[in-house]
C-alpha cells in the first residue's frame, strides 16, 4: 500500500487559498512541487495498471506538460474572478481519441473537504450533447442498467447542478428518463474523504470507483461512437 497525499498537500492548497497570489506562490513552490504535483504524478503511474484493467482506451499520464495533471494556474482572460491560482489539484484521465474529438473522461479532484472521482462529459458540446441525448431515448433499458443500477447509485451521485426547467425540444415529455434528458452534464461522481486521500488505501478505492464507473462511460462511449 502507498501513501500519495498528506496533511502537507491540504496545508499547502488552504494557504493558496487564503493567499492566491504569485508572491505567495513562488514563495511556496517547494511545497506545491513536494506535497501536490509529484504525489499526483506518482499516483497517475500507479494507475496506469488499474486503469488498462478498466479500459485499453484510457490512459493516465503522469508527464507535467500535456497530460492527464491540469495546471493549477487559472485562465483568467474572460473571467471576473482574476486569482491567478486554483485552490484545488485535478487530473483527467482521459480517453486516447480524447484530442481529436470530444470523449467521456475520468477525473480525479484533491481539495480540502472536497475530494471526488468522477466521470463523463462536462458541459459538451451541443452535437454531443444532442447525440446522448438521443441515445438515451434510444436505449432507455442499458441506460437504466449504467446510470440507475442500485448498487451504483448507492455508491455514486449524478450531477445536478446545471438542468433545464422543461424538456429540450423535440423529447416526449413522458420519458421514463426524462429528467436526465434535461441534464446539460452527465457525470457520474463520489465524494472522497479527507482521511481516505491520505491514506494508505487510496489506490485500492480508486480501483474500486474505476471499475464502477466503468459501465456508465462505456455508456456515454457507446452515444458518441467511441470505444471502450
Amino acid at each position: 500500500m502507498s501513501q500519495y497525499f498528506t496533511d502537507a498537500s491540504f496545508k499547502f492548497l488552504r494557504g493558496l487559498a487564503r493567499n492566491n497570489e504569485r508572491e505567495w506562490f513562488q514563495a511556496h513552490k517547494g511545497d506545491y512541487d513536494s506535497h501536490v504535483r509529484e504525489p499526483f504524478q506518482h499516483l497517475l503511474t500507479d494507475l496506469q495498471p488499474v486503469l488498462a484493467g478498466v479500459s485499453e482506451h484510457y490512459r493516465s499520464e503522469p508527464k507535467g506538460v500535456g497530460g492527464s495533471l491540469f495546471r493549477i494556474h487559472r485562465d483568467t482572460r474572460f473571467a471576473n474572478d482574476k486569482t491567478p491560482y486554483k485552490n484545488w489539484q485535478g487530473a483527467r484521465l482521459f480517453h486516447e481519441r480524447g484530442r481529436q474529438v470530444e470523449a467521456p473522461s475520468f477525473y480525479l479532484h484533491l481539495q480540502p473537504g472536497n475530494c471526488f472521482i468522477a466521470s463523463g462529459i462536462w458541459h459538451p458540446q451541443p452535437d454531443s450533447l444532442r447525440r446522448v441525448r438521443h441515445f438515451i431515448l434510444d436505449n432507455p433499458g442499458s441506460w437504466k442498467a449504467a446510470a440507475h443500477a442500485a448498487k451504483f447509485r448507492r455508491r455514486f451521485d449524478l450531477d445536478d447542478s446545471e438542468v433545464l426547467t422543461r424538456m429540450p425540444r423535440g423529447f416526449p415529455d413522458d420519458f421514463e428518463f426524462a429528467d436526465d434528458l434535461k441534464r446539460k452534464n452527465f457525470v457520474a461522481l463520489r465524494a472522497i474523504d479527507d482521511a481516505t486521500m491520505t491514506g494508505p488505501r487510496l489506490l485500492k478505492t480508486l480501483e474500486t470507483d474505476l471499475q464502477g464507473l466503468a459501465p456508465f462511460t462505456d455508456y456515454l462511449c457507446a452515444a458518441l461512437d467511441l470505444e471502450f
